[in-house]
């Protein structure tokens, strides 16, 4: 690979990392060509972009990039694989779920809304990050409670308001 050629890749990834929020470094060594190929199909079902990159070509990218990745090119070692998506927890649900039929992938960090995961002991906590639409919903629901409340108290009241009052002309 010439300099030009690197140089381009170092520009590319910068790219890709500053347009995303969700990045995941995983140690994918080891799997064969048909495990492979059905992790790459479970992560395009999930909207996960997986892409095998250089180490050094990565952590230059990094060094480049206006976001602070703290101790993440650290984690640098080694094979590394970057998966990259939209949803926060969506790469974390994927390894899970691929992890139930092989060892690996294995994560060796994450980068998610600005805070930085190291190691593969984080798995079970990036898997239970709420996606941007799950915490809107659940702030949606919130909000109505209290109206739902209201609402029910009055329709409640309003119907033992009509039977005392019937109770009383009755009489």
């Amino acid at each position: 690979m010439t300099r030009e050629e690197k140089s381009q890749v170092i520009q590319d990834l910068t790219a890709q990392l500053a347009d995303t929020s969700t990045i995941y470094l995983a140690d994918i060594s080891g799997l064969d060509a048909i495990t492979t190929s059905n992790l790459r199909r479970a992560c395009f079902k999930s909207d996960v972009k997986l892409s095998v990159v250089k180490n050094t070509l990565l952590a230059k990218a990094m060094e480049a990039s206006d976001k602070d990745f703290g101790e993440l090119p650290e984690a640098l070692k080694g094979n590394t694989s970057m998966l990259i998506a939209e949803v926060s927890n969506a790469p974390a649900k994927v390894i899970k779920e691929f992890r139930k039929k092989s060892d690996k992938p294995l994560l060796k960090g994450a980068f998610v809304e600005e805070a930085v995961y190291l190691g593969d002991d984080q798995l079970d906590a990036l898997v239970n990050i709420k996606s941007r639409e799950e915490l809107i919903g659940d702030i949606i629901g919130l909000l109505q409670s209290p109206a739902k409340n209201v609402v029910s108290a009055l329709q409640s009241s309003g119907g033992k308001l009509t039977g005392i009052l019937k109770t009383l002309s009755e009489k």
